[in-house]
């Protein structure tokens, strides 16, 4: 089975082009899927958030609130860090646990692990190579304000508290460019995952 870490920065299209990898035939395990479930209520990770944060950032159905959650973290680099103590270590033993499950069930597959953290959490360290989807600074910071309707100065807040897509892209095996068309984009990716077939 060969791993492949799949990371960006937010707004960067990491989700683009793991959905086109998904109808080519390759596996995804999703970080975000990953961190919404070990977020459920009731969860260790659901106790130690609201125990730290406080109830008001629970809906009605007792769900957290990742709006409310992330207007809070994103402003105090301290409650951040906290945050991704309580989540970090156990969305690594959730992928773990997935990948040996993967490995006795189709170890024939390709494996992508789409974590925008990727590098933050040194998960590259269990990946055979590592794919960076980047953009440049002032299209991430666009597209972010666009999607999440928020105001430039809250952009560049949550853009900064990752690492640099620059220095994500130095590091990488593989980088696509996706400061074009979607269109471009997944056809990059396309290519990239017909050459390892190819290969393997």
């Amino acid at each position: 089975m060969k791993i492949i870490g799949l990371t960006g920065g937010i707004a960067s299209g990491k989700s683009t082009v793991a959905r086109a990898l998904r109808e080519l035939g390759a596996t995804i395990i999703d970080a975000d899927e990953v961190a919404h479930s070990i977020m459920e209520p009731g969860k260790p990770a659901w106790e130690d958030i609201v125990k730290k944060f406080g109830s008001h950032i629970l809906k009605p159905d007792q769900t957290i609130d990742r709006e409310k959650l992330g207007a809070i973290v994103f402003n105090d680099p301290e409650l951040l860090q906290e945050l991704n103590q309580i989540t970090h270590p156990r969305i690594a033993e959730q992928f773990k646990h997935m990948i040996r499950t993967l490995r006795n069930q189709q170890s024939d597959t390709i494996l992508f692990m789409e974590v925008p953290l990727l590098y933050e959490t040194h998960l590259e360290r269990i990946c055979d190579e590592v794919w960076v989807v980047w953009v440049d600074e002032e299209t991430q910071i666009q597209r972010l304000m666009k999607r999440d309707n928020l105001l430039r100065e809250d952009a560049i807040k949550r853009i900064d508290a990752q690492m640099s897509l620059d220095e994500k892209a130095r590091r990488a095996d593989l980088v696509i460019d996706n400061r074009f068309s979607v269109e471009e984009t997944i056809a990059s990716a396309t290519r990239y995952y017909n050459e390892i077939l190819n290969k393997s």
